[in-house]
C-alpha cells in the first residue's frame, strides 16, 4: 500500500501502526516521508479494505490524496 498526500509522517506512522494492530493486521513500513508512506499489510482482504478506509480518513493532521494498493501473492496461492 502506498499512501500519498500531505502526511506529516512523524504523527501518521504511529497512527498507522495502532490502526493495523486494532484490526489484527500485520504491517511493515518500508518508506516514510512527508508526502509518501509505503507499507506492506497482510491479513484478510476485508480488514485490509478497512485499513485503507481508515488511512484515507486518517488523523486530523494529515491529508491523504491517494492510496495505491498492489497485491502481492504468496507462493501458497
Amino acid at each position: 500500500m502506498t499512501i500519498l498526500g500531505d502526511l506529516k509522517a512523524a504523527s501518521f506512522v504511529p497512527w498507522i501502526e495502532r490502526h493495523a494492530a486494532k484490526l489484527g493486521l500485520s504491517q511493515a513500513i518500508s518508506h516514510t516521508s512527508v508526502d509518501r508512506i509505503e507499507l506492506d499489510v497482510a491479513g484478510p482482504e476485508e480488514l485490509i479494505d478497512m485499513m485503507e478506509v481508515g488511512c484515507s480518513l486518517g488523523p486530523i493532521d494529515v491529508w491523504v490524496e491517494t492510496i495505491l494498493r498492489t497485491p502481492i501473492r504468496s507462493d501458497d496461492e
